[in-house]
């Protein structure tokens, strides 16, 4: 055993002989972190999770050398138009006219534009290269030659992408269509980002946009990453205001039944409010970015703080209803709860620091913020509560001030303390077979747990296209704002064959001046895998090939230089490449070959639609195996490919984060009861209801359906670190009684439960409950984790007051 009281002795003099030095030491100490809370800035959405990813590099890069061929461009805005037939006359009027409002706008930035209507009107006039002359080439064309426009405008291999799903090349018609406008933004910005979230320097652009484009007679909206991440934005704040107050009211009242004492509910809730400030204001000060995920911080403090709170308040009432003196009845609480909660502090840290193995930043930042939040919160409520207390019955005392609900909760003699009793008579009189039960149905659950999806993707952070009517109704300040990246997303989804992940693209570097670069990417189409679309063993695939031989059937010259240079005439050009490249771009389809293509020769992609039977796992796992075909450097990219990979790495990161957390708990549990204690295998003793609350939450996850995604990922390693809490509080105070009994078990087991199981209950009916309401939260991924959140805490309550019983008593007869 190592002599650590001298030093609690000394924090125990600072409180009860210094309160009001400690007080007003951690209240300035409140003002420095308050004054970072306004250097918060927000980062939403998936691109945080998405930017170390090779398959999002390369996604970016396509954004960047393929979306358009306007050279100053860096960000891109879309225009999205809907209707009977958005190829009629009137329809592909109203969409130049957009464009050419847009262009109209100096503060707009626009640099450039396209659409389905532009390459019509492009088809009647190719000189019309811009808005207002294209409009000119429609109005002055027949119904019947814009006919024929679109039916040839659609030989070509970037048309059919513009329009959905039901265009009908016949009557020259669709539904739907999607139109690109290009900004030239300072700074820049990543086209890739759609979608995303995080601050955007186009979100005031398209804003703009929208109000400008609301003005043209078509229903046309406005689609782009600025907007999204204002959404992104919004569905943060939004959900704060929905979750803290409701949180708040709960905590309040279970606090008050708690407490049962103005003062020291006034002070519980102090410390609460302190240990936010701090963390957050940390969060600032540090420069880091709030996200969704870090939406889960303040419940996380809220679990561990009440349980310290109320653990400090019901030990000191303990002492105080004997009728010993405030200063000694502190003592006596702090000399047990510092070392107590020190223990849980270690455990928690190493629990919620586990996700800093993790591959993805933001879940690294998680585990950095929380850890960092529950040592703040051992400070405030190991130091500054007791000292606030100690002072304010010092007040009461001196003023006469009456005190209320003195009575410790779960005293001898209450309902709740005869109820908590239950797990004590199990352990006296079958604790093997409880023990075995307990195995059983946890290697039950564990096993039933390996079922768990594992999800990533932009949903899981969007609000569902109708809001529940329970949000939808609140009252102002409350109410939700209005929603429209969901509807939009789903829109796309379902009209248009390109987008979500129908489709995936391999982006290729290397030199495609070379003669046998055209016959590579051909090659590697032959006999594709199976989720990807074919026809006569051959991918369906839209590359720079398809260009040439589109503009080869318009162009007699071009198809006599392509001949020309076909050695082995199997239709792909194989000789004097670079000729055919710069006859292509100096032709009418520069525009279509630099979606394929960049202007140097040396980055090309190519575009392959996949099987819609085809999973997520199949699409990229076949996009992989296809990009390994190319002679060049080839990266499989899309949506599809970039969100898979994530959720992969989720997977992973859970698992190592689980193990990483068992491993250095029970290491730190060991050590430090060796060293309070001279008892290892008291670390033992502690860690085994852990194990049985992680394997039941990791079965509930199945059973309710919640999969691992980016939040709940942190969830199993959190499961230790909170669950730790609740049996290092219950064996700490064995121990300590267990030496006040003369090495009894059973009578310092049933003193246990009576002083530390009643403030168990009332921090788990309080922290479940003020967890829980996440679920009110408006995006899916935060009402999933408060539910885990919330069944932690209760699986390690139940574990603790159950189970904990007869693993005392087993190890009372071999220690």
């Amino acid at each position: 055993m190592v002599d650590y009281q001298r030093y609690i002795d000394r924090v125990d003099e600072w409180i009860t002989e210094r309160p009001r030095t400690v007080i007003i030491a951690f209240v300035l100490l409140t003002v420095v972190f308050g004054a970072g809370l306004a250097n918060i800035s927000t980062d939403a959405g998936t691109s945080q999770f998405t930017e170390d990813s090779p398959a999002q590099t390369a996604l970016d890069q396509i954004d960047q050398e393929f979306s358009a061929s306007f050279e100053e461009s860096n960000g891109s805005t879309q225009l999205i138009q809907s209707g009977s037939n958005v190829l009629a006359k009137d329809e592909l009027l109203a969409m130049l006219e957009a464009q050419q409002r847009l262009t109209e706008h100096e503060e707009l930035r626009v640099v450039g534009s396209s659409s389905a209507a532009s390459v019509v009107a492009q088809t009647i006039d190719p000189t019309a290269t811009t808005p207002s002359a294209q409009i000119d080439a429609i109005e002055g064309a027949t119904t019947g030659e814009i006919e024929d426009a679109i039916q040839t405008a659609a030989e070509g291999p970037g048309f059919t992408g513009l329009v959905s799903n039901d265009f009908n090349r016949e009557s020259a018609s669709a539904s739907a269509t999607i139109g690109t406008v290009q900004h030239d933004v300072l700074g820049g910005v990543s086209s890739s980002a759609a979608g995303t979230g995080g601050e955007s320097p186009l979100t005031p652009i398209q804003t703009r946009s929208q109000e400008v484009v609301g003005s043209v007679d078509s229903d046309i909206r406005v689609f782009g990453s600025g907007l999204v991440a204002d959404e992104f934005t919004n569905i943060i704040f939004d959900s704060l205001i929905i979750v803290v107050p409701a949180a708040a009211l709960l905590i309040l009242i279970f606090l008050v039944f708690a407490y049962r004492d103005p003062i020291d509910l006034l002070l519980g809730v102090l410390s609460l409010v302190m240990a936010v400030i701090w963390t957050f204001g940390f969060t600032g000060l540090a420069g880091l970015p709030f996200s969704q995920m870090l939406i889960a911080v303040p419940p996380l403090l809220l679990a561990v703080g009440i349980d310290f709170g109320i653990h400090a308040i019901n030990r000191y009432r303990e002492e105080r209803v004997q009728g010993i003196d405030i200063k000694p009845s502190m003592r006596t609480a702090t000399d047990q709860l510092l070392v107590a909660f020190f223990i849980v502090t270690g455990t928690t840290v190493v629990g919620f620091a586990a996700n800093g193995i993790s591959d993805l930043q933001p879940i690294r930042q998680f585990g950095l913020v929380a850890a960092i939040g529950i040592v703040f919160t051992f400070l405030i409520f190991g130091i500054f509560l007791p000292a606030a207390k100690v002072w304010a019955d010092q007040l009461r005392a001196k003023y006469g001030i009456p005190e209320f609900g003195l009575s410790p909760l779960g005293s001898e003699g209450s309902v709740l303390g005869r109820v908590l009793l239950v797990g004590v008579g199990a352990a006296k009189r079958a604790p093997y077979a409880l023990l075995v039960v307990t195995l059983l149905i946890s290697v039950a659950s564990g096993f039933y747990a390996t079922g768990v999806d594992t999800s990533f993707s932009q949903d899981d952070f969007l609000p569902p296209e109708e809001i529940p009517d329970y949000v939808e109704g609140l009252p102002e300040p409350f109410a939700p704002g209005e929603y429209t990246v969901t509807d939009t997303t789903n829109f796309l989804e379902e009209r248009f064959s390109t987008t979500q992940g129908s489709s995936v693209t391999v982006y290729a570097e290397g030199p495609l001046r070379e003669d046998y670069s055209l016959e590579a990417i051909q090659r590697a189409n032959e006999d594709p895998p199976d989720a990807i679309v074919s026809s006569n063993r051959e991918a369906d695939a839209e590359s720079i090939i398809g260009v040439i031989d589109t503009y080869a059937e318009q162009s007699p010259e071009f198809a006599q230089l392509v001949d020309r240079n076909d050695v082995d005439d199997d239709g792909v050009p194989d000789d004097n490449l670079e000729t055919i490249y710069d006859e292509l771009l100096d032709s009418p389809y520069r525009a279509q070959a630099l979606q394929y293509i960049t202007e140097d020769y040396r980055s090309t992609q190519v575009v392959y639609s996949t099987e819609s039977s085809a999973t997520q796992d199949e699409i990229a796992s076949d996009a992989r195996s296809l990009a390994d075909r190319y002679r060049f450097s080839a990266t499989a990219t899309g949506q599809t490919i970039v969100l898979q990979a994530v959720s992969g790495t989720i997977l992973t990161s859970a698992i190592q984060s689980l193990i990483a957390a068992f491993v250095v708990t029970a290491i730190f549990l060991i050590l430090i009861y060796y060293v309070i204690e001279g008892r290892p295998s008291l670390g033992l003793v502690n860690l085994a209801p852990i194990v049985v609350s992680v394997a039941l939450l990791a079965g509930s996850m199945r059973l309710f359906g919640i999969p691992f995604n980016a939040l709940t990922a942190t969830i199993l390693s959190i499961a230790i670190g909170l669950g730790i809490d609740y049996s290092a509080h219950f064996v700490h105070r064995f121990a300590d009684e267990y030496h006040e009994y003369d090495e009894e078990v059973l009578p310092a087991l049933e003193e246990t439960v009576r002083g530390t199981g009643g403030a168990l209950t009332g921090s788990m009916l309080t922290t479940t409950t003020g967890i829980g309401v996440l679920a009110l939260a408006i995006t899916p991924i935060l009402g999933q984790f408060g539910l885990v959140l919330a069944l932690t805490i209760f699986f390690a309550y139940i574990a603790s007051i159950l189970v904990t019983p007869s693993v005392i008593v087993v190890w009372g007869r071999y220690a």
